[in-house]
């Protein structure tokens, strides 16, 4: 309870703190509403007006092939609706970041992924579950892992990470996932957060990005450190094919620079989930030429340095986690 009400009062100042900035969206070729989706899926579970009467299910589920699911929790039971990633491989599944809500929620993520993938699936297979970083809406999951046979749960922590993945000289260096004839590619991008990674999925061509780059207000912690991670994964997409950028959240509106309100529970017009590579590399290019921590506004998302008191907020609810 501590972690989470930590975690919305640095949502909620962190919404009371934005100001202008520079305006980026004449660097984009296509609004929102122009580009086309990879995925066949045009509209996620949303929210209600009134949130007493919504009837949706707990998690929307979107299958995007035999071996590939993203779960997204309903904004009625958590604003924060975040994306959830299960890759299947044929000896591990990964189960990237278990979302914001816990068991006693009345909800099992661990079950509805066996529901989506198959019993016998889950059954025979490893599961690995990993989190983009280490904020609340992130892990609170986790328990719904923790006793299971066959589930290896890397906690949140810095320490819990870089020991699983031997990240030795964070930020630098990648690590490798290997699911059984499928591969992954874990890269450190701390800025958003200390612990922040990006997960490659060769299969699909995904980048998996967390919180790190998705359609919404992005709250950055340690500029320098986040201007290089944009750099680093500006790089990696040039020598690896990528079809979409996947993050954890949609925060902004099918219009231009518009995003929902912090905090919001219906959102019945939203952007599109997956960004196109095109946007890593402008909004890497503007980062590179900024000569400060500033707000910057593309068409799909901003990025937003935190102020001070957002992150001394930020340090009291990452002490718990560490």
């Amino acid at each position: 309870m501590k972690i989470k009400l930590v975690s919305v009062l640095l949502v909620l100042i962190s919404g009371c703190t934005i100001e202008a900035g520079v305006n980026a969206n004449e660097n984009l070729s296509a609004s929102p509403a122009q580009r086309h989706s990879l995925l066949n899926k045009e509209k996620w579970i949303h929210g209600s007006v009134d949130c007493k009467t919504n009837q949706d299910a707990s998690v929307d589920v979107y299958r995007h092939d035999q071996s590939s699911f993203i779960l997204r929790q309903n904004k009625c039971l958590t604003f924060e609706a975040p994306f959830i990633y299960v890759l299947v491989g044929e000896r591990k599944i990964l189960v990237f970041d278990t979302g914001a809500m816990s068991d006693t929620d009345g909800f099992s993520l661990y079950e509805e992924i066996k529901k989506a993938a198959g019993a016998e699936v889950i059954s025979k297979r490893d599961i690995l579950v990993i989190h983009s970083h280490g904020h609340s809406d992130h892990y609170q999951g986790d328990e719904q892992f923790a006793d299971q046979s066959n589930v290896t749960l890397v906690g949140p922590s810095a320490k819990e990470m870089k020991s699983y993945f031997g990240f030795n000289e964070w930020p630098m260096g990648q690590s490798t996932i290997d699911l059984g004839n499928r591969k992954l590619t874990v890269i450190p991008t701390p800025g958003h957060q200390e612990e922040s990674i990006t997960i490659y999925d060769y299969q699909n061509k995904w980048l998996l990005t967390g919180d790190t780059l998705y359609p919404g207000m992005i709250y950055i912690k340690n500029w320098d450190e986040y201007k290089l991670s944009i750099d680093r994964l500006d790089k990696f997409s040039k020598s690896h094919e990528i079809s979409a950028i996947l993050g954890a959240h949609i925060e902004m509106t099918a219009n231009p620079s518009e995003y929902y309100q912090i905090g919001s529970t219906y959102q019945p017009n939203e952007a599109q989930l997956d960004l196109a590579v095109s946007h890593l590399h402008k909004l890497n290019a503007a980062l590179q030429h900024s000569s400060k921590a500033e707000k910057i506004d593309f068409d799909e998302f901003t990025i937003q340095p935190m102020g001070l008191l957002q992150k001394s907020i930020s340090n009291v609810a990452r002490w718990f986690t560490q």
